[in-house]
C-alpha cells in the first residue's frame, strides 16, 4: 500500500474523554496529518477494537491510513491499513506473514543494524528516536541525529524521526533524508490540533527544502 509519512500523528487518549479524543483526532486530520497511529497501552482488546473502529471511520473520511500500535489482532479485526511493532512485539517476519503483502508494516529502530534487520524482515517504514526527551508514557532512548542520518542512508524505506518534536525544534533534522516527522504531544495536547499539525507540516517542508 502506498502511503505518505510526511506528518505522522500518534495518539494518546489517556487525558481525554472519548468525545474530546475523537474531536482532537479529526481536528489534527483537518490540519494535514498524512499518516496516523492509534497507540493504546492500557485498554482491553475489546476496548482497543471499539476505539479503533471509531478512529478508523474518521481516518477514512480524510483518506488517511490508520496504523495500529503493537497489536496485529486489533489491526486485522478492524481491517486497518497497517500495524507498527517494537522490539518487544510480534517478530516482523511473523507479522508480515499474517497481515499479507498489502498492509503497511512499521517498525521502531534506534540503531543501524536494527534498522537493516527490520527492513530485511519486511518493514515498510521505520520510526527512529527519541530525538528529544518525551512526555508520553513509553520507554524512550535518546537517538542522536548522526544515528538517524546513518539509518536513513542504510535502508531504502521511509524513515521518520520521532520524540519530542514540534514546529520550533525541528531544525536539528535539516540535511537528513527523513521521509517525515512523528508527533504525539505537540499535536495531541495542543489547544488547536489542526493549527499544530499545519505548523509542523509547514516547518518540515521548510527544512526539507
Amino acid at each position: 500500500m502506498e502511503f505518505n509519512s510526511e506528518l505522522y500523528f500518534i495518539t494518546d487518549s489517556t487525558p481525554y474523554e472519548l468525545d474530546e479524543f475523537l474531536w482532537r483526532v479529526e481536528d489534527a486530520l483537518k490540519g494535514g496529518v498524512t499518516l496516523m497511529q492509534l497507540r493504546e497501552k492500557n485498554r482491553t482488546t475489546k476496548e482497543y477494537i471499539e476505539l479503533a473502529q471509531a478512529v478508523h471511520k474518521i481516518c477514512r473520511k480524510y483518506n488517511v491510513p490508520l496504523i495500529i500500535d503493537d497489536r496485529v489482532d486489533v489491526m486485522l479485526a478492524v481491517d486497518c491499513e497497517g500495524v507498527h511493532l517494537g522490539a518487544e512485539d510480534m517478530p516482523l517476519e511473523m507479522a508480515r506473514r499474517i497481515i499479507g503483502p498489502e498492509k503497511i508494516l512499521g517498525a521502531t529502530a534506534k540503531k543501524v543494524d536494527v534498522a537493516k534487520a527490520a527492513y530485511e524482515a519486511g518493514a515498510d517504514y521505520l520510526g527512529v528516536g527519541a530525538i528529544y526527551p518525551t512526555t508520553t508514557k513509553v520507554k524512550t532512548i535518546i537517538t542522536s541525529t548522526e544515528t538517524l542520518d546513518a539509518i536513513c542512508k542504510a535502508v531504502p524505506v521511509p524513515v521518520n524521526a520521532i520524540g519530542g518534536l514540534n514546529a520550533s525544534n525541528m531544525d536539528v533534522l535539516k540535511g537528513i533524508d527523513i521521509a517525515g516527522v512523528c508527533a504525539v504531544s505537540a499535536i495531541m495536547k495542543a489547544e488547536s490540533p489542526r493549527l499544530a499539525a499545519e505548523s509542523m507540516k509547514k516547518k518540515f517542508r521548510e527544512i526539507k527544502g
